[in-house]
């Protein structure tokens, strides 16, 4: 069966089962995941029960999507998202990217931990992605091209919503949430970077660092929806910490600052 049909059969399954079809989406990156439990009257899919799903194997990442009410719109949320590194191919990494967009997704707000690059971060801080480097020497429109999906090669000038940033920003101001800016890089991981590696980010632009996020954001792209990013400094980059890297701080970090996250994120869906 062909992605496409695979697609059709996945989406055939979810619109089965909710009553409407949300327009906006969210993914929920390590630690974030809470976002989903303020869902109302939630329609919970586990993974491994949708059809050509792959399974999230994470700690943080709780692996369902959850379809129901946020700030008042219908939304649809990843709790918890695939990586490359766990062994999945791209192609089921941003599979969910192309299911939302096929249930009627026009809109989608990505999150993630990352390390923080830029000196003037600091653990906690929750950073609006105004554009990414893609350092995965990966890309996951590689393959035959298939039409229905998009163009061959799709426009990246553009990545994050200038619309939604903007709105971004005035949603942090009104509501007195501090909230920086920057360029977010993606690695493959799931080692941590090096010192040396993050000099090297550092010279070419880049804030923060993470291992999720660019794939998705490039099919999100491609398939036209509009995309807004959100990173919440979970740590200091290696050579900047000075204290070893852990996922366990990582998902400390994220617990910390989820109340700040939570209202910022739920105040822009309102506002969308």
């Amino acid at each position: 069966m062909g992605l496409l049909e695979k697609i059709i059969e996945t989406r055939q399954y979810l619109l089965s089962k909710i009553q409407q079809t949300p327009a906006i989406g969210l993914v929920l990156g390590s630690g974030l995941g809470v976002l989903a439990e303020e869902i109302n009257n939630p329609v919970i899919f586990p993974y491994h029960e949708i059809p050509h799903f792959t399974v999230s194997t994470v700690t943080g990442h709780a692996g369902q999507l959850v379809v129901g009410e946020l700030s008042g719109k219908l939304v649809v949320a990843m709790q918890g998202r695939f990586h490359y590194y766990e062994g999945h191919s791209l192609a089921a990494v941003t599979y969910p990217i192309r299911v939302m967009k096929a249930i009627g997704v026009q809109q989608i707000i990505v999150t993630n931990a990352a390390g923080g690059i830029n000196p003037a971060f600091k653990p906690g801080d929750l950073m609006l992605i105004r554009d990414h480097i893609n350092m995965t020497g990966q890309n996951p429109l590689i393959g035959p091209h298939i039409k229905e999906f998009g163009v061959r090669f799709p426009d990246m000038s553009e990545s994050y919503s200038k619309t939604l940033i903007t709105l971004a920003k005035e949603t942090a101001a009104k509501n007195k949430i501090n909230l920086v800016e920057g360029v977010y890089a993606g690695m493959l991981g799931p080692s941590y970077e090096t010192p040396a590696e993050i000099r090297f980010l550092d010279q070419i632009g880049a804030s923060a660092v993470g291992m999720s996020t660019v794939p998705e954001v490039i099919i999100a792209r491609h398939a036209g929806i509009e995309v807004l990013g959100i990173s919440c400094i979970s740590n200091l980059a290696a050579g900047i910490s000075e204290f070893a890297l852990t996922h366990e701080e990582v998902m400390e970090t994220t617990e910390k600052s989820k109340v700040e996250f939570l209202r910022l994120v739920k105040e822009i869906v309102a506002a969308m």
